[in-house]
Protein backbone atom coordinates (compact mmCIF):
# COMPACT_ATOMS: atom_id res chain seq x y z
CA UNK A 1 0.00 0.00 0.00
CA UNK A 2 2.83 2.33 0.93
CA UNK A 3 4.64 1.44 -2.29
CA UNK A 4 1.58 2.40 -4.35
CA UNK A 5 1.36 5.80 -2.61
CA UNK A 6 5.07 6.49 -3.20
CA UNK A 7 4.80 5.47 -6.83
CA UNK A 8 1.78 7.70 -7.25
CA UNK A 9 3.71 10.68 -5.84
CA UNK A 10 6.65 10.05 -8.14
CA UNK A 11 4.40 9.86 -11.19
CA UNK A 12 2.60 13.07 -10.25
CA UNK A 13 5.94 14.87 -9.74
CA UNK A 14 7.28 13.61 -13.07
CA UNK A 15 4.16 14.75 -14.87
CA UNK A 16 4.47 18.25 -13.41
CA UNK A 17 8.15 18.67 -14.46
CA UNK A 18 7.56 19.02 -18.24
CA UNK A 19 4.88 21.62 -17.58
CA UNK A 20 7.35 23.74 -15.58
CA UNK A 21 10.03 23.37 -18.23
CA UNK A 22 7.63 24.38 -20.98
CA UNK A 23 6.54 27.41 -18.99
CA UNK A 24 10.14 28.41 -18.36
CA UNK A 25 10.95 27.99 -22.04
CA UNK A 26 8.05 30.19 -23.07
CA UNK A 27 9.12 32.86 -20.62
CA UNK A 28 12.69 32.79 -21.97
CA UNK A 29 11.55 33.03 -25.59
CA UNK A 30 9.31 35.95 -24.76
CA UNK A 31 12.23 37.91 -23.23
CA UNK A 32 14.50 37.21 -26.20
CA UNK A 33 11.88 38.40 -28.63
CA UNK A 34 11.50 41.61 -26.66
CA UNK A 35 15.28 42.28 -26.79
CA UNK A 36 15.37 41.67 -30.52
CA UNK A 37 12.49 44.08 -30.97
CA UNK A 38 14.29 46.75 -28.97
CA UNK A 39 17.47 46.25 -31.03
CA UNK A 40 15.56 46.57 -34.26
CA UNK A 41 13.84 49.72 -33.02
CA UNK A 42 17.20 51.23 -31.99
CA UNK A 43 18.77 50.45 -35.38
CA UNK A 44 15.81 51.94 -37.20
CA UNK A 45 15.98 55.07 -35.05
CA UNK A 46 19.73 55.48 -35.69
CA UNK A 47 19.20 55.03 -39.43
CA UNK A 48 16.45 57.63 -39.46
CA UNK A 49 18.63 60.04 -37.47
CA UNK A 50 21.52 59.57 -39.91
CA UNK A 51 19.24 60.17 -42.86
CA UNK A 52 17.93 63.34 -41.28
CA UNK A 53 21.47 64.76 -40.67
CA UNK A 54 22.45 67.23 -43.46
CA UNK A 55 25.36 66.36 -45.74
CA UNK A 56 28.42 68.67 -45.42
CA UNK A 57 28.21 71.59 -47.83
CA UNK A 58 30.62 74.26 -49.09
CA UNK A 59 29.96 77.53 -50.85
CA UNK A 60 30.18 77.24 -54.62
CA UNK A 61 33.17 78.87 -56.34
CA UNK A 62 32.40 82.30 -57.79
CA UNK A 63 34.32 81.96 -61.07
CA UNK A 64 33.99 79.06 -63.48
CA UNK A 65 36.02 80.30 -66.47
CA UNK A 66 39.48 81.57 -67.40
CA UNK A 67 40.21 84.04 -70.20
CA UNK A 68 42.50 83.24 -73.13
CA UNK A 69 45.94 83.57 -71.50
CA UNK A 70 47.65 85.25 -74.47
CA UNK A 71 44.83 87.80 -74.73
CA UNK A 72 44.74 89.09 -71.16
CA UNK A 73 47.03 92.08 -71.78
CA UNK A 74 46.40 95.10 -73.97
CA UNK A 75 48.62 95.77 -77.00
CA UNK A 76 49.99 98.92 -75.40
CA UNK A 77 50.92 97.06 -72.22
CA UNK A 78 52.76 94.40 -74.18
CA UNK A 79 54.52 97.07 -76.24
CA UNK A 80 55.72 98.76 -73.06
CA UNK A 81 56.76 95.63 -71.20
CA UNK A 82 58.09 93.40 -74.00
CA UNK A 83 58.58 95.79 -76.96
CA UNK A 84 60.33 93.31 -79.24
CA UNK A 85 58.03 90.35 -78.61
CA UNK A 86 56.41 89.02 -81.78
CA UNK A 87 53.62 87.08 -80.11
CA UNK A 88 52.79 85.22 -76.94
CA UNK A 89 53.56 81.55 -76.50
CA UNK A 90 50.71 79.70 -74.79
CA UNK A 91 51.63 77.03 -72.28
CA UNK A 92 50.32 73.51 -72.58
CA UNK A 93 47.33 72.56 -70.46
CA UNK A 94 44.94 69.62 -70.40
CA UNK A 95 42.17 71.83 -68.99
CA UNK A 96 42.31 75.49 -70.00
CA UNK A 97 39.26 76.27 -67.87
CA UNK A 98 41.31 75.38 -64.80
CA UNK A 99 44.89 76.40 -65.64
CA UNK A 100 46.45 78.46 -68.41
CA UNK A 101 49.59 80.47 -69.13
CA UNK A 102 51.32 82.59 -71.76
CA UNK A 103 54.84 84.01 -72.07
CA UNK A 104 56.59 86.67 -74.14
CA UNK A 105 60.32 87.22 -74.90
CA UNK A 106 61.85 90.52 -75.94
CA UNK A 107 65.47 91.24 -76.91
CA UNK A 108 66.26 94.77 -78.05
CA UNK A 109 69.67 94.29 -79.63
CA UNK A 110 71.68 97.49 -80.02
CA UNK A 111 74.86 95.88 -81.29
CA UNK A 112 78.04 97.12 -79.60
CA UNK A 113 75.92 99.31 -77.33
CA UNK A 114 74.45 96.24 -75.71
CA UNK A 115 70.95 94.83 -75.49
CA UNK A 116 67.89 95.06 -73.30
CA UNK A 117 66.21 91.76 -72.45
CA UNK A 118 62.70 91.29 -71.06
CA UNK A 119 60.71 88.18 -70.22
CA UNK A 120 57.06 88.16 -69.19
CA UNK A 121 54.97 85.21 -68.10
CA UNK A 122 51.33 85.16 -67.01
CA UNK A 123 49.79 82.11 -65.36
CA UNK A 124 46.27 81.53 -64.10
CA UNK A 125 44.95 78.80 -61.83
CA UNK A 126 41.29 78.36 -60.88
CA UNK A 127 40.06 76.35 -57.88
CA UNK A 128 36.71 74.60 -57.52
CA UNK A 129 34.99 74.32 -54.16
CA UNK A 130 35.23 70.85 -52.67
CA UNK A 131 33.45 69.42 -49.61
CA UNK A 132 36.61 67.58 -48.57
CA UNK A 133 39.16 70.36 -49.24
CA UNK A 134 37.13 73.52 -48.69
CA UNK A 135 35.84 76.59 -50.54
CA UNK A 136 37.46 77.63 -53.80
CA UNK A 137 38.52 81.08 -52.58
CA UNK A 138 40.17 79.56 -49.48
CA UNK A 139 42.07 77.08 -51.64
CA UNK A 140 43.13 79.95 -53.91
CA UNK A 141 44.41 81.92 -50.93
CA UNK A 142 46.50 78.97 -49.77
CA UNK A 143 47.98 78.66 -53.24
CA UNK A 144 48.78 82.39 -53.33
CA UNK A 145 50.75 82.01 -50.10
CA UNK A 146 52.67 79.07 -51.55
CA UNK A 147 53.48 81.00 -54.73
CA UNK A 148 54.91 83.85 -52.68
CA UNK A 149 56.96 81.44 -50.58
CA UNK A 150 58.35 79.75 -53.70
CA UNK A 151 59.32 83.10 -55.22
CA UNK A 152 61.19 84.08 -52.07
CA UNK A 153 63.06 80.76 -51.98
CA UNK A 154 64.90 81.35 -55.28
CA UNK A 155 68.57 80.39 -55.08
CA UNK A 156 70.93 83.33 -55.38
CA UNK A 157 68.28 86.03 -54.87
CA UNK A 158 69.73 89.35 -53.66
CA UNK A 159 68.02 92.44 -52.22
CA UNK A 160 64.75 90.55 -51.84
CA UNK A 161 61.66 92.58 -50.96
CA UNK A 162 58.01 91.62 -50.51
CA UNK A 163 55.25 94.21 -50.59
CA UNK A 164 51.44 94.08 -50.77
CA UNK A 165 49.70 96.25 -53.34
CA UNK A 166 46.14 97.26 -54.10
CA UNK A 167 44.13 97.27 -57.31
CA UNK A 168 44.54 93.62 -58.28
CA UNK A 169 41.65 91.56 -56.97
CA UNK A 170 41.01 90.58 -53.36
CA UNK A 171 44.65 90.36 -52.30
CA UNK A 172 48.00 90.86 -54.03
CA UNK A 173 51.71 90.94 -53.20
CA UNK A 174 54.86 91.39 -55.22
CA UNK A 175 58.23 89.75 -54.64
CA UNK A 176 61.28 91.40 -56.21
CA UNK A 177 64.98 90.65 -56.17
CA UNK A 178 68.16 90.64 -58.24
CA UNK A 179 69.80 87.56 -59.70
CA UNK A 180 73.34 87.74 -61.01
CA UNK A 181 74.19 85.70 -64.09
CA UNK A 182 77.26 85.65 -66.30
CA UNK A 183 75.43 87.77 -68.90
CA UNK A 184 74.45 90.44 -66.40
CA UNK A 185 72.23 91.23 -63.42
CA UNK A 186 68.62 90.21 -63.93
CA UNK A 187 65.91 91.98 -61.98
CA UNK A 188 62.93 89.77 -61.21
CA UNK A 189 59.40 90.71 -60.21
CA UNK A 190 56.77 88.13 -59.24
CA UNK A 191 53.33 89.61 -58.66
CA UNK A 192 50.75 87.19 -57.23
CA UNK A 193 47.10 88.19 -56.96
CA UNK A 194 43.85 86.45 -56.04
CA UNK A 195 40.44 87.36 -57.35
CA UNK A 196 37.72 85.12 -55.87
CA UNK A 197 38.82 81.52 -56.58
CA UNK A 198 41.45 82.36 -59.23
CA UNK A 199 45.15 83.05 -58.66
CA UNK A 200 47.10 85.17 -61.15
CA UNK A 201 50.91 85.03 -61.19
CA UNK A 202 52.89 87.54 -63.24
CA UNK A 203 56.62 86.93 -63.61
CA UNK A 204 58.55 89.77 -65.21
CA UNK A 205 62.31 90.12 -65.42
CA UNK A 206 64.72 92.35 -67.28
CA UNK A 207 68.44 92.83 -67.76
CA UNK A 208 70.93 94.97 -69.61
CA UNK A 209 73.16 92.62 -71.61
CA UNK A 210 76.53 93.01 -73.34
CA UNK A 211 77.41 96.12 -71.34
CA UNK A 212 74.03 97.86 -71.52
CA UNK A 213 72.65 99.47 -68.34
CA UNK A 214 70.42 97.51 -66.00
CA UNK A 215 66.75 98.48 -66.21
CA UNK A 216 65.25 100.66 -63.52
CA UNK A 217 63.95 98.44 -60.72
CA UNK A 218 61.07 100.73 -59.78
CA UNK A 219 59.91 100.85 -63.38
CA UNK A 220 59.88 97.05 -63.60
CA UNK A 221 57.87 96.80 -60.38
CA UNK A 222 55.33 99.31 -61.68
CA UNK A 223 55.02 97.38 -64.94
CA UNK A 224 54.55 94.04 -63.17
CA UNK A 225 51.78 95.48 -60.99
CA UNK A 226 50.14 96.99 -64.05
CA UNK A 227 50.16 93.62 -65.80
CA UNK A 228 48.70 91.87 -62.73
CA UNK A 229 45.87 94.40 -62.53
CA UNK A 230 44.99 93.88 -66.20
CA UNK A 231 45.04 90.09 -65.92
CA UNK A 232 42.80 90.18 -62.84
CA UNK A 233 40.40 92.46 -64.72
CA UNK A 234 40.40 90.04 -67.65
CA UNK A 235 39.54 87.15 -65.32
CA UNK A 236 36.61 89.08 -63.86
CA UNK A 237 35.42 90.11 -67.32
CA UNK A 238 35.55 86.51 -68.54
CA UNK A 239 33.13 85.63 -65.76
CA UNK A 240 30.87 88.63 -66.34
CA UNK A 241 32.03 90.47 -63.25
CA UNK A 242 33.51 93.86 -64.09
CA UNK A 243 35.54 95.45 -66.83
CA UNK A 244 39.15 96.31 -67.52
CA UNK A 245 40.49 99.24 -65.45
CA UNK A 246 42.09 100.83 -68.51
CA UNK A 247 38.90 101.30 -70.46
CA UNK A 248 39.91 99.94 -73.84
CA UNK A 249 42.31 97.35 -72.44
CA UNK A 250 39.90 94.44 -72.85
CA UNK A 251 39.20 95.38 -76.42
CA UNK A 252 42.89 95.89 -77.15
CA UNK A 253 43.78 92.60 -75.47
CA UNK A 254 41.15 90.78 -77.51
CA UNK A 255 42.45 92.38 -80.71
CA UNK A 256 45.97 91.44 -79.71
CA UNK A 257 44.93 87.81 -79.30
CA UNK A 258 43.31 87.90 -82.74
CA UNK A 259 46.46 89.37 -84.27
CA UNK A 260 48.57 86.73 -82.57
CA UNK A 261 46.40 83.98 -84.01
CA UNK A 262 47.13 85.25 -87.53
CA UNK A 263 50.89 85.21 -87.01
CA UNK A 264 52.85 82.26 -88.32
CA UNK A 265 54.67 79.91 -85.96
CA UNK A 266 58.02 81.32 -87.00
CA UNK A 267 57.36 84.61 -85.23
CA UNK A 268 56.75 82.88 -81.94
CA UNK A 269 59.80 80.67 -82.37
CA UNK A 270 61.96 83.72 -82.98
CA UNK A 271 61.05 85.14 -79.60
CA UNK A 272 61.79 81.80 -78.00
CA UNK A 273 65.20 81.65 -79.67
CA UNK A 274 66.04 85.10 -78.30
CA UNK A 275 65.33 83.78 -74.83
CA UNK A 276 67.67 80.86 -75.27
CA UNK A 277 70.47 82.99 -76.73
CA UNK A 278 70.40 85.36 -73.75
CA UNK A 279 70.32 82.49 -71.24
CA UNK A 280 67.33 83.85 -69.39
CA UNK A 281 67.12 83.11 -65.66
CA UNK A 282 63.43 82.23 -65.75
CA UNK A 283 64.27 78.56 -65.20
CA UNK A 284 65.39 79.52 -61.67
CA UNK A 285 63.72 82.79 -60.79
CA UNK A 286 60.23 81.90 -62.01
CA UNK A 287 59.66 78.45 -60.59
CA UNK A 288 56.22 79.48 -59.37
CA UNK A 289 55.05 80.32 -62.89
CA UNK A 290 56.18 76.99 -64.28
CA UNK A 291 54.44 75.04 -61.49
CA UNK A 292 51.09 76.62 -62.26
Amino acid sequence: MRRERRLSRVLVGAAALPVMLVAAGCSSDSGSGSDEGKSADTAASASASASASPSPTVQAAAYGELPEPCGVLAKKTLKDLVPEAKSGKEGSSSDTATRASCSWDSLDNNGVKGSQYRWLNVSLLRFESDTARGAGDDLAHDYLVKQLEDAQATDGAKDLQVDPFAGAGDEAQIVRYELKKKEGTFKQQTAVARVENVVVTVDYNGAGLAGDESPDAKGLVTDAKRAAEEVVAAVSAANGAGASPSGSASKDASASATDDATKDDGSSDAGSDDSEDSDSPQSKSSASARKS
